[in-house]
């Protein structure tokens, strides 16, 4: 055999046992894309993602998008050569398995995570959005969850609404903590409620829940194995709104609180005669406060690229994500800079009005 022709052999079979070898190890790497955007503003499904009932809404056009990311599922298990092409490639990113699923998190339980936060940022959207019309939002500290196995389980329910905590009025959700950790572990902890039943009873009826009982509670130290000594009875303390009428958000199959900015703005727009967008294009992410600040997000990179796929003209931006966004702009996209929902009402309107150079652009620091 010539050498030339033993030489292409050779080269041939390494590269051959190379591309075999890239398939079959596998790295701890998982994989994000652009995923699917929705406008808050129109149908999904087949029915309005915005929803309201028992108050007047008023016509809008263009569009406010949402945006997704697509990742990998948990058990997904990447080879050499997927990684090289992810790291390789331009509209998606290549990272660490933990960043997604970090302590071994299961497929199920990063769901249940991401179910349990968009629920959550729907309730803040619809709170920041009433605040930012001047609308009043009844807000009540109630018991969110119970820990099965410990010393609450079974004498606080979720839905109880907390008025007290030994006698000090509750206030804020985090007060319920505080309020518990300054008893030693071992001493009882009473807990003014009015009961779950009859508080959904009252908010059904429109009226504020009365009726409170006293349960008194022993704690127990939090993790002694761990040295952690500080007093729990096994509850999560959390909001609960009565809104002055009905707004459902119908988008199913996200998950995450990245949506939140955008459903507040959707509904900004639904509820007050203007126009927001004017018929423009405008797409976004964020998380959001009941107060109306703006919180950053994961994947932002991708978002920005899926946005401007869909046709988006400018994207509103967490601050705190401005830097990245700002570092690989897709090609005819604005990136508008907002630290909370005033920001990005006042950037929507300078949009609708053409007034484009006086909008607060992401920039490299």
């Amino acid at each position: 055999m010539p050498r030339r022709t033993a030489t292409m052999l050779a080269s041939t079979l390494m590269l051959i046992a190379l591309l075999c070898a890239g398939v079959l190890i596998k790295v701890p790497y998982s994989e994000m894309s652009p995923g699917p955007t929705v406008n808050t503003l129109g149908d999904h499904g087949g029915e309005p993602v915005l929803q309201v009932s028992g108050h007047k809404t008023y016509p809008t056009t263009g569009h406010l998008n949402m945006t997704t990311v697509r990742v990998t599922s948990a058990d997904f298990n990447m080879n050499v050569v997927q990684a090289v092409y992810g790291w390789l490639a331009h509209d998606n990113i290549v990272v660490p398995h933990d960043t997604l699923y970090p302590d071994g998190k299961t497929e199920e339980q990063s769901s249940q995570e991401n179910a349990e936060e968009f629920s959550q940022s729907q309730e803040s959207a619809k709170v920041a959005a009433l605040k930012e019309l001047n609308i009043p939002v009844q807000t009540r500290v109630v018991v969110s969850t119970v820990s099965k196995a410990k010393p609450a389980e079974g004498r606080l329910h979720a839905g109880d609404v907390i008025k007290a905590v030994d006698g000090t009025a509750v206030k804020q959700p985090d007060d319920v903590a505080k309020l518990v950790t300054k008893h030693k572990a071992g001493e009882p902890v009473v807990f003014t409620v009015v009961p779950a039943k009859e508080a959904a009873a009252a908010e059904k009826a429109g009226k504020e829940p009365v009726g409170t009982e006293r349960v008194s509670v022993t704690t127990e130290a939090a993790d002694p194995k761990k040295g952690d000594h500080h007093a729990i009875v096994g509850i999560k303390a959390g909001p609960d709104h009565t809104f002055p009428f009905t707004i459902d958000i119908k988008l199913a199959d996200v998950g995450g609180p990245s949506a939140g900015l955008m459903f507040a703005l959707g509904l900004v727009d639904k509820l007050t005669p203007q126009n927001l967008t004017g018929g423009k294009f405008v797409a976004g992410t964020g998380t959001i406060t009941e107060q109306g600040e703006v919180g950053p997000i994961g994947g932002i990179g991708m978002k920005t690229i899926g946005a401007r796929e869909r046709g988006a003209e400018y994207f509103l931006t967490p601050a705190d994500n401005c830097a990245t966004a700002a570092k690989d702009i897709p090609g005819g996209l604005t990136l508008v800079k907002v630290k909370n929902i005033d920001d990005a009402v006042k950037s929507l309107k300078d949009i609708s009005h053409g007034k484009t150079s006086d909008l607060p652009k992401c920039t490299v620091k």
